[in-house]
């Protein structure tokens, strides 16, 4: 195993750690998509605008550019409310349609139009519950065929339904991958639950054996030094307190989502287990787990265990990966860093089911649990986890 200094020196007292709170954030996908999108937008409303000023004269251009952008404002603005910006939308594009046909202007919805409302009734499949997801498709429709009968002949209306036929292909793909992301979510979580289920006879036996013991030490006790009976009761109180800590933290992990087979004590092997792979690694403890309680040593454990799996699948290009484990007044902190280069996938790849799983756990036991890039390389698992008592001198 890697010496403790040679990895994690310039990360000890008066090092510059990296902080998880210091780690850039990076853009908002929903931004950048947006932003592309309203370039898209203005474009295909100048380029649409250009070429009815050219083909149908140039005052009749400013009622479809004034119709397009309406429908394009209202999809930049669409999660505000997917519901009634795709309403409005859909409302513009009949009144649109309406007034072309009386007034005998070009065929509407525009293509710039229908691009719009082909961003809102994806949004709205994507989001929607089911029946207003297919109220809104089914509206959709109804304009396509509203400007179908409008415009007879016309290849705009074509267009207004390839672009319908296209939002609802997105919007429903997307939705169906989203139900896949809270199914996987949802099984892990009740895999958590049912690990925490047969491990929680375990925490309680571990308690009430203590009680036991001490009610049987106690009979001995006062049968010989009557005395000697307040501090055997004190010890059971103490004993049956931290039981009672114990079962409500176990409790709280299957409410929401235990000593088990797995503690701090075999941490040693798990970054042998990982060093075997021909990659390195090291393991500083800052902390004395004799003195947390069961539940908290298991999750520790398992913090690392993932941690280290993630690093195995998805940092394969990293040199080193260090793990430190420190105890303070508030609990304990897991930190997993590793230094492999940065690749934009693996920002999302590796926020995978086990760390939700870990989340789970953590914050069950009052604790936080985040994952990110560190600064400039590399990738870190961070976790806080209370243990209920300050660290022993």
């Amino acid at each position: 195993m890697t010496a403790e200094n040679s990895t994690f020196g310039r990360y000890g007292p008066g090092g510059s750690r990296p902080s998880l709170d210091a780690v850039r954030v990076p853009v908002r996908f929903g931004t950048v998509v947006d932003a592309g999108l309203g370039v898209v937008f203005a474009a295909a409303v100048a380029f649409q605008a250009y070429q009815v000023a050219d083909v149908w004269g140039a005052r009749y251009w400013p009622f479809g550019a004034a119709v397009a952008a309406s429908v394009c404002v209202l999809a930049l603005v669409r999660r505000v409310s997917p519901l009634w910006t795709a309403v409005a939308g859909l409302t513009v594009a009949v009144l649109a349609v309406l007034v072309t046909r009386l007034v005998h202007l070009p065929a509407e919805p525009s293509p710039a139009a229908s691009l719009g409302l082909a961003v809102l009734t994806g949004s709205a499949l994507r989001t929607l519950p089911a029946r207003g997801a297919c109220v809104v498709g089914g509206a959709g429709l109804a304009v396509v065929a509203g400007g179908l009968l409008a415009g007879p002949g016309s290849a705009v209306p074509v267009l207004s339904g390839l672009a319908w036929l296209a939002g609802v292909a997105v919007g429903l793909g997307l939705r169906l991958l989203a139900a896949r992301h809270r199914a996987a979510t949802e099984l892990v979580r009740r895999a958590e639950r049912l690990e925490l289920a047969r491990e929680l006879h375990d925490v309680v036996a571990h308690h009430i054996t203590s009680i036991v013991l001490q009610a049987q030490a106690a009979r001995l006790v006062t049968a010989k030094h009557p005395d000697r009976t307040a501090d055997s009761l004190a010890g059971i109180e103490t004993a049956g307190s931290e039981a009672l800590a114990a079962t409500r933290r176990a409790v709280g992990l299957l409410r929401d989502t235990a000593p088990a087979p797995e503690g701090h004590e075999r941490l040693d092997e798990l970054i042998e287990r990982f060093e075997s792979h021909g990659r390195r690694a090291s393991l500083r403890l800052d902390a004395e787990p004799s003195g947390w309680p069961p539940e908290v040593s298991s999750t520790v454990y398992r913090v690392v265990r993932e941690s280290l799996t993630n690093a195995a699948r998805h940092a394969r290009n990293a040199a080193t990966v260090t793990v430190g484990i420190t105890q303070h007044d508030e609990g304990v902190t897991v930190e997993v860093e590793d230094d492999a280069p940065q690749a934009p996938a693996l920002r999302y790849r590796r926020a995978g089911y086990g760390l939700a799983g870990m989340r789970e756990r953590v914050e069950a036991l009052g604790g936080t649990l985040t994952a990110g890039p560190r600064p400039g390389t590399g990738w870190a698992v961070r976790a806080t986890i209370p243990t209920g008592e300050p660290p022993r001198p």
